[in-house]
């Protein structure tokens, strides 16, 4: 798939602390990208230097194969980790403005906030002032305002912040209509669910360096350890583990079943089919729950910070 955009070996100091060092990454157009990492990893820098609020040390940027240039600013949607609204200034005035800002005339502004007012249903809030607004209201101004003017490249840094979970589901629904739309996003949270839901794509940086990136289901793979969970309905549980033991490695599941099973992950060896232990177990019980443990993209960001630390 063509990139839209390719961060290419980033160098950013700030004293003696650098904050990335050679970080490159590849985003496909059309995709949802996820940066991932803790606190202090780098993540916003690179955001930062993408939106070009601030230049790297090293390295270059490209938006459809070219160098970044100011000019580029247009293409871009950024909804920064702090928010940068006015809060004296009443909603649809500041909105009205900033909509200017971006290029767009008078009358495409007010009917793109008019769509988009309703869409999120806060039509009523055009006279309200920032101050008068929840955190996550204001937040669905700020998203609003990111994405008018149909940016090419959305960048969200902690986009679901301070959103209850009705609101963050809203939010999430339209990152993905936006992405049908055309749209390509770069997105940074620490909320791994969001991530699995969202994300095509994933970079982990730790410690300014990126230690992963790829597809999702690409990394998944890498990181699946050939292990199943089972619930299986026996005469005799005591012999089965037994016999099980002789064989496999096994080890307690914890899944929710509406059968008293014996629950147990089995872990085969790297390149043994699942047929041999499902032709195994068939054998010797009734299979009630059998499913392949794959590794959410919070375990993978566990596994891989806590092996680099």
């Amino acid at each position: 798939m063509e990139n839209l955009l390719v961060a290419e070996n980033i160098y950013k100091r700030f004293g003696n602390f650098t904050a990335l060092n050679n970080v490159s990454i590849d985003i496909p157009r059309e995709s949802i990208f996820g940066l991932l990492g803790p606190n202090g990893a780098g993540k916003t820098t690179l955001l930062r230097i993408i939106n070009q609020i601030t230049m790297p040390d090293e390295g270059r940027v490209y938006l459809e194969g070219k160098p970044l240039h100011p000019d580029d600013i247009a293409h871009i949607g950024y909804l920064p980790e702090e928010r940068g609204l006015y809060k004296s200034m009443k909603v649809g005035e500041q909105a009205l403005y900033l909509a200017r800002l971006k290029g767009l005339s008078k009358a495409e502004a007010k009917e793109r906030l008019n769509y988009w007012f309703k869409r999120l249903e806060i039509e009523g809030w055009w006279d309200k002032k920032i101050q008068e607004l929840s955190k996550g209201m204001a937040q669905k101004v700020q998203f609003v305002i990111t994405v008018l003017h149909r940016p090419k490249l959305l960048i969200f840094d902690e986009p679901f912040s301070g959103f209850d979970p009705v609101n963050a589901n809203l939010i999430k629904d339209e990152i993905l209509q936006l992405k049908e739309e055309g749209a390509t996003i770069l997105f940074s949270t620490h909320r791994m669910e969001s991530v699995e839901e969202l994300c095509d794509y994933i970079a982990l940086i730790h410690k300014s360096n990126k230690l992963l990136d790829g597809k999702v289901s690409e990394i998944k793979k890498e990181y699946k350890s050939n292990t199943f969970e089972v619930g299986l309905d026996a005469r005799d549980e005591a012999v089965l583990r037994r016999e099980l033991e002789e064989r496999f490695v096994l080890g307690p599941a914890k899944f929710k079943s509406i059968n008293e099973d014996l629950k147990l992950t089995i872990k085969l060896k790297d390149n043994e089919p699942s047929n041999d232990l499902i032709q195994f177990l068939l054998s010797r019980a009734r299979i009630n729950h059998f499913v392949e443990v794959i590794p959410s993209v919070n375990d993978i960001f566990i596994k891989t910070v806590t092996q680099d630390a």
